[in-house]
């Protein structure tokens, strides 16, 4: 004996999810540049710059809902 087939349905497709905004401070990568200090009590600041975590977004990219 041979058994009837089944009707198949299709998945219906999902639009794709938007992406989050990006963080205004740091473009969306995560990380700024900071101004080195130096000193002990005065704080000069240099030339040089440094990586630092982006304190808006903790370093996501995205940004803040609240």
């Amino acid at each position: 004996m041979t058994t009837a087939k089944k009707a198949t349905t299709r998945r219906k497709t999902t639009a794709p999810k938007p992406e989050p905004a990006k963080c205004p401070d740091c473009d969306g990568k995560g990380e700024i540049t900071e101004t080195v200090q130096v000193g002990g009590r005065k704080k000069h600041l240099t030339d040089d710059r440094q990586a630092a975590l982006c304190v808006t977004c903790w370093g996501s990219g995205e940004a803040p809902t609240d």
